[in-house]
């Protein structure tokens, strides 16, 4: 069976294009209108809205292991300030057990461990004292845990 002859001028035709610039080419594009000055924003109570940087915060660095001193993945870690009720952060450690959490500097800190068929624990942080990491590291022992 024999391809169209169309197909075949349609064919060749696009190469010549894709080969030479000139034919291809599309018209330029016309410059943009001058744009007029906008008038300055009354100098008001608002503020622009500064980003956020991470180099101030607090880092949490650790590993997790299990009763028998393996590494210990998908366990679930949870922190909050020491004085509030609700977790804030939550994470997970990775397959070798490991675990990163930021969190903002100069408050006292509260991270709970849990897994299944093991008991939760708790450790208090300190993120006021200038340092600007914490290294922690979890065994986990059996216990009570739904």
């Amino acid at each position: 069976m024999q391809t169209p002859r169309w197909i075949i001028l349609a064919g060749m035709a696009s190469v010549l294009i894709c080969c030479n610039p000139s034919i291809g080419r599309a018209q330029e594009p016309a410059p943009p209108p001058p744009q007029t000055p906008q008038p300055a924003p009354e100098s008001s109570s608002k503020q622009p809205k500064q980003k956020y940087s991470h180099a101030n915060d607090f880092l949490i660095i650790g590993t997790v292991f299990d009763a028998k001193g393996l590494a210990f993945p998908g366990v679930e870690l949870k922190i909050r300030r020491r004085n509030e009720k609700k977790y804030r952060w939550d994470s997970y450690t990775n397959s070798r057990g490991e675990f990163a959490v930021r969190v903002p500097q100069g408050s006292d800190y509260e991270m709970l461990v849990r897994a299944k068929g093991f008991a939760d624990q708790t450790r208090a942080l300190d993120a006021k004292t200038g340092i600007n990491e914490a290294r922690i590291v979890f065994r986990m022992e059996a216990g009570e845990n739904k």
